[in-house]
């Protein structure tokens, strides 16, 4: 049996999860908190759990928060994201995947594909959305290789179109598909 529970998060896990994405920021990432990029995890209640469209899930271990996943509802924004994204995705059928982190201690155990499926199946049941997207930074060791598991490639930036970053783009296929 698994040490781990994969759910929706509830207010109990707030700074549990929380913690998960700033240490992200600031040890995996080491840029740390970027108000202009991370302003949903200051305010996970607002921004994943009263939303009736958006959620937050994690994985616990015992009552300690070692992964994160988010849903809502927001399409890729220009600028950053080229403008053929932010057609494409439309913010009234959109919705995006955020903040899928594992503490390094608990990867691969499968946590992030678990949390991915709930939030595929909550966007799926929520209704009203026609396309599940995320961006990923490719230089995130193990990123793209988990993201192509489970998602179609829609947009290669990796030749600029994000500045520093290395953004590859993702659709999950609503319903039956890949993401199962």
């Amino acid at each position: 049996m698994s040490p781990y529970d994969v759910r929706m998060a509830g207010a109990e896990h707030l700074e549990g999860a929380r913690g998960v994405m700033l240490d992200t920021f600031y040890h995996e990432f080491g840029y740390g908190y970027r108000p202009e990029w991370h302003w949903d995890v200051i305010d996970l209640e607002g921004a994943y759990l009263r939303p009736a469209r958006h959620a937050l899930f994690v994985a616990v271990e015992g009552a300690e928060v070692v992964g994160t996943t988010a849903v809502r509802a927001a399409p890729p924004t220009c600028p950053p994201h080229p403008r053929s994204l932010a057609d494409r995705y439309p913010a009234a059928t959109t919705a995006q995947i955020f903040r899928v982190y594992v503490r390094a201690g608990h990867r691969r155990h499968g946590l992030a594909r678990a949390m991915v499926g709930l939030a595929r199946r909550f966007v799926t049941d929520a209704g009203g959305y026609e396309a599940l997207y995320l961006h990923t930074d490719t230089r995130v060791e193990g990123a793209e290789a988990f993201w192509r598991s489970l998602a179609t490639p829609v947009h290669d930036g990796r030749d600029g179109d994000a500045g520093h970053f290395q953004t590859l783009h993702f659709e999950i296929p609503l319903g039956v598909g890949r993401a199962e």
